[in-house]
């Protein structure tokens, strides 16, 4: 479908790539891997056409049609959210209106034999029937099933795109790139600022898309649920794995170690040559074989080895200064900016030691929160931090408030004191600063960079409560094991946001899931939790029930009246609960059927079907808002009976 041939791009004096070639064929899933500054968002570049190579060219044939999306984008911010999107259907648009002009002047003409007429005729239908083979008759339908899955509500849809932040409007990109469905999607860094639940369905779309996919990620987990073949950027070569991502893991310490080994053979000849050629440089003896010796060390091809990816890391927080058992603990918290309630009353209790993820959709209240606990802006409520709780915070925007008028090295050594100061570039090089690097002014450095020496920043102070909010957007994979092995070994208190299933896997031990104003809290890891949300859906909204513990005087009711009261409490608890569990059950049950309804939308091309399936999308979307109402009502009855229950003092045992 696409073929790279023999790409070469220079920088000044130096090669990025170096006379690569590959094929993409219909439907490969390929993960571009590489260091940062290996050249994969220059690769994309130029498959897109947007770069010019040095040397090389890329062919495809006149319908190949290709999607980007790059990590960053200028965009205008004049329309509304489904304004923009549906730019994406720009040519159906123009049917559409070309439909109505045509439909408008028919019905102004009375030459109703004219050839003129007739013309007209045969012009609007055959607009119409482009339209409908173009998708026309549920494009509305795909454009809204796109924006929900990618974490937008409906209300959201009529919000001027001026007021998203800079990850919702590149949400908005990612649902047009999605809904012109190309031949080949490229993809930088599509999960920066996606929330899990938009990832997994972002997964589940690419997976069953019918186009290929190129993708640059540091998310392991959507690596590996989505890709089928790695391409390694290094040294400016490619080298090809017909694998997924944690498979290409292991395949590449293989090649490395059989590199290794040619390597350590080739020098050894080299040293040998050399050593030689010096012995018998001036012997006329042997003039005959120096020169062949010398000549046979220009021809030789230099084995190269990444040596910053075979290096060995350890790297340590700051022991923890010892805080009081409770850390942070919130009762009735509220936070609303004007009329837009982002937490309502939430209650949360974080012990010294924990590790707890703050998860949620975008907007939910995670960041919100996380600027309440360090004290950067003010709430409604009660909120303690525990005695003598030294906090340090790391911002989604913490690249941002850097200096950019000094080096590398200079933040660092402005922050640094005592010993550490004579670790300054121990930890730069962990961290991927080395040699000339750290002599670099802070403004020429990428995102990623720039989030690297803020961490940097961070491990320099001595915290027992670490509020990372969303640490890892621009950290490459080296990096993002870099600071969780870190974490893994500090001994404070860890609060940390983030949509990176594989960064938090084995990390934290709680999660606290952000939605509709609410937190509810879930014992586990990540993973525990999403098998919990996928299978259980939404039964841990319910709450548990407090069993009485009763105040010790006398109740004046007979014993055979408390049988007859705690008989009849427990049958009317069993009917209540039924109805919520009968609830539950046919809200699962409309869940799936939209699911599939969702999957054949996306994957039809019968018109006529599409009708009837829209038709039925619509009708199970009126019957879960209204099970989802009455699902609502059963809670809140099973919730009042019991504290009623408890407050007279009934109640299960």
């Amino acid at each position: 479908m696409v073929s790279v041939q023999n790409l070469t791009v220079f920088f000044g004096s130096f090669d990025l790539l170096s006379d690569i070639s590959f094929l993409v064929n219909e439907q490969d899933r390929i993960g571009l891997t590489g260091k940062n500054g290996a050249g994969k968002t220059t690769l994309l570049k130029i498959i897109s056409g947007s770069l010019s190579p040095t040397k090389g060219k890329v062919d495809m044939s006149k319908e190949t049609t290709i999607g980007y999306l790059p990590q960053q984008m200028s965009v205008s911010d004049s329309t509304t959210v489904i304004n923009e999107t549906l730019s994406a259907f720009s040519e159906l648009l123009a049917m559409s209106e070309e439909i109505e002009r045509c439909n408008n002047e028919i019905a102004s003409r009375e030459d109703f034999h004219s050839q003129e007429y007739l013309d007209l005729c045969d012009m609007l239908h055959e607009t119409e029937e482009k339209f409908r083979i173009f998708g026309g008759s549920n494009y509305l339908a795909v454009t809204e099933q796109t924006l929900t899955g990618l974490g937008f509500e409906r209300k959201d849809f009529t919000r001027p795109t001026r007021e998203l932040s800079g990850g919702w409007r590149m949400r908005i990109e990612l649902a047009k790139l999605i809904l012109k469905k190309p031949s080949l999607i490229l993809l930088d860094e599509p999960t920066n600022h996606l929330d899990i639940e938009s990832i997994q369905w972002l997964e589940g779309f690419l997976t069953g898309y019918p186009g290929a996919v190129i993708l640059v990620s540091h998310d392991r987990a959507f690596l590996d649920n989505v890709t089928n073949r790695t391409i390694e950027i290094s040294l400016g070569k490619t080298y090809d794995y017909r694998v997924p991502w944690s498979e290409y893991v292991i395949l590449r310490e293989e090649r490395r170690t059989q590199q290794a080994a040619s390597f350590r053979n080739q020098q050894k000849m080299i040293d040998d040559t050399e050593r030689f050629i010096e012995r018998f440089r001036y012997k006329p003896t042997k003039a005959v074989q120096v020169q062949s010796k010398i000549k046979q060390l220009d021809k030789i091809e230099r084995i190269e080895i990444d040596a910053e990816d075979r290096s060995a890391i350890n790297l340590r927080f700051p022991p923890a200064p010892r805080s009081g058992t409770v850390v942070v603990e919130a009762r009735t918290l509220s936070k609303s900016f004007g009329i837009h309630h982002v937490l309502n009353k939430i209650s949360i209790t974080i012990t010294r030691g924990e590790k707890v993820a703050f998860v949620g959709r975008n907007g939910e209240g995670k960041t919100t929160l996380s600027r309440v606990i360090i004290g950067e802006i003010d709430h409604e409520g009660s909120l303690k931090i525990g005695h003598n709780v030294k906090i340090g915070y790391f911002a989604q925007n913490q690249d941002e408030l850097l200096d950019e008028n000094i080096t590398v090295l200079e933040t660092i050594d402005n922050v640094a004191l005592g010993e550490i100061r004579t670790k300054i570039r121990d930890m730069l090089g962990a961290f991927l600063f080395r040699g000339e690097d750290v002599d670099k002014k802070v403004k020429v450095l990428s995102g990623g960079e720039r989030s690297r020496l803020a961490l940097v920043k961070l491990l320099l102070e001595p915290c027992n409560l670490l509020v990372l909010d969303e640490p890892t957007n621009h950290l490459d994979m080296r990096s993002k094991d870099i600071l969780k092995q870190a974490l893994f070994k500090y001994d404070g208190t860890l609060i940390v946001v983030s949509h990176d299933r594989d960064f938090l896997d084995g990390l934290v031990t709680k999660v606290f899931e952000f939605r509709h104003n609410r937190i509810r809290e879930h014992l586990g890891g990540i993973y525990d939790f999403l098998r919990y949300k996928k299978i259980d859906n939404l039964r841990e909204i319910e709450k548990k029930e407090k069993a009485s513990a009763g105040n010790g005087k006398e109740d004046a009711t007979s014993n055979k009246q408390k049988y007859l009261d705690k008989k009849e409490y427990e049958r009317s608890l069993r009917k209540l609960r039924k109805n919520l569990g009968d609830s539950e059950k046919r809200i699962g049950e409309i869940e799936a059927e939209l699911s599939e309804i969702n999957i054949k939308l996306m994957n039809n091309t019968n018109p006529a079907d599409s009708d009837a399936l829209y038709k039925k999308y619509e009708d199970l979307k009126m019957d879960l808002d209204t099970e989802m109402n009455n699902w609502a009502d059963f809670s809140h009855e099973v919730e009042e009976f019991v504290k009623i229950s408890d407050q007279n003092g009934i109640s299960e045992t």
